[in-house]
């Protein structure tokens, strides 16, 4: 297959696996809902079924000028977004993994981010992870990193498993069993550190530090990226959710002046600071987690220079 053909497949395929997702989005809160049922897709306003013209990612929502053809119902930005965002990370994913040579690795980044994509949008919406999403990147991770090690090329620890195995150059060479152990260990230590964190947390403060949707989902990503690479996803997490803690503070604080103004009742700033940090500091921590597995999972080599760089 050309490359050109190649890459419009995947880029074509990633935005119906994004419409896809969108249901699963969409349909994962709602009682005796299920991905497969009801079959059709429908407006979310008035529930009618879409024909399969009106289903056709990302073109639709386009034509139709974001609206429903029978009820004229506003159809939310996040559905094109969702769709397009997919097909980005699909095109990206095939990217790193070396194109067609790389198949077997680019499908199984496009499974992970695929997944984090739905773990990002239903955290935010429920303040909840999917157990298919963090419980099975547990349970799958650790078998696609037997089957394809080059999942593992960038762990440490998979390496000191495959002494006996030697390259022409006398290094030790990434074996199915270092992979899986880099594997194991890597869920072993993203729960294990998050576990950590969110039980003395418990204890420091009296009340939850950590949902366990996130200790769940750290375990996921580390299965995927090892156990030095679910540190680093832990500290990209931290820094991208500490700026976005400061800016919803931020939101919260320009809302509550404005509103004190509109109403003409004095605000002082510091009550205005108060009132910000008490409604801005709460935040899904799922979405960080994702954006960070997602990173190290195709740039681990990438993030880790950047960070040694810092050091010196």
């Amino acid at each position: 297959m050309p490359p050109e053909i190649f890459t419009l497949w995947i880029g074509l395929t990633g935005l119906f696996v994004g419409s896809f997702l969108n249901v699963a989005i969409y349909r994962y809160p709602l009682e005796n809902v299920t991905v497969s049922n009801p079959k059709r897709s429908r407006c979310p306003q008035c529930k009618h079924g879409l024909s399969w013209y009106e289903n056709v990612p990302l073109f639709s929502w386009m034509i139709q000028l974001g609206r429903c053809r029978h009820c004229k119902g506003t159809i939310p930005w996040r559905y094109p977004f969702v769709e397009a965002l997919t097909c980005a990370l699909w095109l990206l994913a095939f990217h790193v993994a070396g194109g067609m040579q790389g198949w077997a690795l680019g499908a199984i980044y496009c499974l992970v981010l695929s997944a984090l994509v739905v773990a990002t949008f239903v955290d935010f919406d429920c303040l909840e992870i999917p157990d298919s999403v963090s419980i099975g990147g547990m349970l799958v991770g650790p078998i696609l990193s037997f089957l394809v090690p080059e999942l593992h090329v960038h762990s440490w620890l998979a390496y000191q498993f495959g002494d006996e195995v030697l390259s022409a150059a006398g290094n030790p060479e990434l074996t199915r069993f270092g992979a899986l152990v880099a594997s194991l260990a890597g869920a072993g230590a993203g729960w294990g550190i998050l576990f950590a964190i969110s039980w003395l947390g418990a204890r420091a403060f009296g009340k939850d530090a950590m949902g366990f949707g996130d200790v769940k989902l750290l375990g996921a990503g580390g299965a995927f990226v090892g156990p030095g690479g679910a540190l680093l996803v832990l500290m990209l997490a931290s820094v991208f959710a500490s700026v976005a803690g400061v800016l919803n503070m931020l939101r919260f604080f320009i809302l509550v002046r404005g509103r004190a103004r509109r109403r003409g009742v004095p605000k002082s700033i510091g009550k205005a600071l108060f009132v910000a940090r008490i409604l801005g500091r709460y935040l899904p921590f799922g979405p960080y987690l994702a954006v960070g597995i997602g990173i190290v999972l195709l740039y681990w080599n990438d993030v880790l220079g950047l960070l040694l760089r810092g050091t010196h």
